[in-house]
């Protein structure tokens, strides 16, 4: 594994986000129009922490996943509904932030403070029940109560992702089957209906609907195991959130479990061991050892391979007009490779 300077890494993750960004500017300035609307209809007492959410919320790329889902799609209506579906993908996942930062007990994101940090981790527990609660809100708002649907179950499966993970922190004998089964609750969930729904409201089959969700179901599990290799791999300076976190709290993701397979089977042990017992200094242990095999490359290969089954998944649509944008999007996941790699 290589490094680079910052500025290099920068240059990468820009040049691809710039590019898929563009076409869709409009569509986002009016959904942040929008979300800001939606603050005012928020009792007064929480208007003022659901605005600073709103102002560290990254790239927006949950929106960007509907807007090219839905692109130039049949439906007469379906710039609208593609805004407030936007919308509420984007409280359901802000909401999942706020609450991950509380359990992670992350200090930044970025470059911010997180909630639980500025506000304290009560009241950041309440903040994501309101964003939560009024992306359900605006869900019923649909003519078609499947809207309503898919985003509670995306929400109930998101919860169970993290449940799930919380309660094997620290353990280490479930199978790379349930890393994926976590990744793909907790991450891949919200790309995949973010891609459904989006071809759904904006007037396209159910042929193609499905597709794009399969889409999203891969780019999802993506973007989660790049987000592991960055906070095994990325310097905090670059990335611009609290890194090593994982492995502080006992999340053994696939860059982990593979160096658990590698090593003497007396040194795993070893740092299980100390591990189990406490020991703060075993991270740094962990981390030293990543580098003396190829792992970075291992999971950089089945990254690639998520992607792949991303774009085949829309293939046989080619000539619709969503697929060459989402496969910009695709592009832009692998470009942000050039932040680590």
């Amino acid at each position: 594994m290589t490094t680079r300077s910052q500025s290099e890494a920068d240059k990468v993750a820009a040049a691809g986000f710039s590019e898929v960004y563009e076409p869709v500017k409009p569509y986002l300035d009016d959904l942040d129009v929008f979300l800001q609307s939606q603050v005012t209809e928020l009792e007064p007492e929480i208007q003022e922490h659901v605005r600073y959410v709103f102002g560290h919320s990254g790239k927006r790329l949950r929106p960007m996943l509907v807007a090219y889902s839905g692109w130039d799609g049949p439906g007469s209506d379906s710039k609208e509904n593609l805004i407030k579906l936007g919308s509420v993908i984007e409280l359901v996942h802000l909401a999942t932030l706020v609450h991950d930062d509380i359990l992670d007990e992350a200090d930044t994101r970025h470059r911010q403070e997180t909630a639980a940090k500025k506000f304290g981790p009560a009241a950041a527990v309440l903040i994501g029940d309101v964003l939560f609660s009024h992306a359900l809100k605006l869900a019923a708002e649909f003519d078609t109560n499947e809207v309503c649907r898919s985003v509670a179950q995306a929400t109930a499966r998101v919860c169970a992702g993290e449940i799930a993970q919380t309660y094997q922190r620290g353990e280490v004998n479930y199978s790379r089957e349930f890393y994926f089964r976590v990744i793909q609750l907790k991450t891949a969930e919200l790309f995949e209906v973010a891609c459904r729904l989006g071809a759904k409201v904006a007037g396209y089959s159910e042929d193609f609907s499905e597709a794009a969700g399969l889409f999203g179901r891969h780019v999802g599990i993506a973007y989660q195991i790049f987000d592991d290799l960055v906070d095994l791999y990325a310097d905090e300076s670059m990335i611009g959130k609290t890194l090593g976190t994982d492995i502080d709290k006992g999340k053994f993701t696939l860059p982990l479990l593979l160096l658990l397979e590698k090593l003497p089977e007396n040194e795993s042990d070893s740092l299980m061991t100390r591990f189990k017992a406490g020991d703060k200094s075993v991270a740094a242990d962990f981390t030293s050892r990543l580098h003396d095999f190829p792992i970075f490359e291992e999971v950089v290969g089945e990254f690639e391979s998520q992607l792949a089954k991303a774009t085949d998944a829309v293939a046989p649509f080619e000539n619709l007009p969503p697929v060459a944008a989402m496969q910009k999007i695709a592009e832009l996941v692998r470009a942000q490779l050039g932040r680590i790699a």
